[in-house]
């Protein structure tokens, strides 16, 4: 019985470490932001989600929660908010989207095209609620915060991308592409590094 317990205690420490570690390495991968040539500048892109995918997929879904909650709550104690935790809610919210799904299906089949399949629809379910997020609450928000109309962000978009012009628009051409490349960009990273990365967590 004792070696049992002492084995559990093990393993919750170790599974504590990783999540530390894996959440450490994500808050630093979120400093380094890759402006897109499609999107206004406020739209860039991080790989912060590579290590949360790497959890999600080495110690299941809750894991991976706690990971990109950790992210975010450092990464507001860094550099601060200016939506009121709105916009780092959302930012929370949208990579459980893509990352939690991803883990699901990948534990019912733990195969490389479990993983494809799962990181798939986690790109494509990241992409419809970053697109619904942006579109009703995020913009509206981010407008509210820097005291200008929501147009002025729009105009924004479209002094970079000719196609937007308007919301919608400003959602299609901009959100949907910046959420549908970070999600492939995430999943190529991940589907070449997991297995080493796997060997080093067990």
């Amino acid at each position: 019985m004792s070696t049992n317990v002492a084995e559990k205690t093990k393993v919750n420490t170790r599974t504590l470490v990783q999540i530390g570690m894996l959440s450490a390495l994500a808050i630093i991968l979120m400093q380094f932001e890759i402006p897109l040539p499609f999107a206004p500048a406020f739209y860039k892109i991080d790989f912060s989600e590579v290590p949360v995918l790497i959890g999600c997929f080495s110690m299941g879904p809750f894991a991976g929660v706690l990971i990109e909650l950790i992210k975010v709550i450092l990464n507001v104690a860094i550099k601060g908010t200016m939506t009121m935790g709105i916009g780092d809610a959302a930012n929370f919210l949208i990579g459980c989207a893509f990352c939690v799904p991803a883990a699901l299906i990948y534990q019912k089949k733990r195969t490389k095209s479990g993983a494809v399949t799962g990181m798939v629809v986690g790109t494509m379910i990241m992409t419809i609620l970053g697109c619904v997020l942006n579109a009703y609450i995020l913009l509206p928000v981010y407008a509210k915060a820097f005291e200008m109309p929501l147009d002025a962000l729009v105009s924004m978009g479209t002094e970079v991308n000719g196609a937007i012009t308007g919301l919608m628009t400003f959602v299609l051409f901009a959100v949907a592409p910046f959420n549908l490349l970070k999600g492939i960009l995430v999943s190529l990273i991940v589907f070449f590094v997991y297995k080493k990365i796997r060997q080093v967590l067990l």
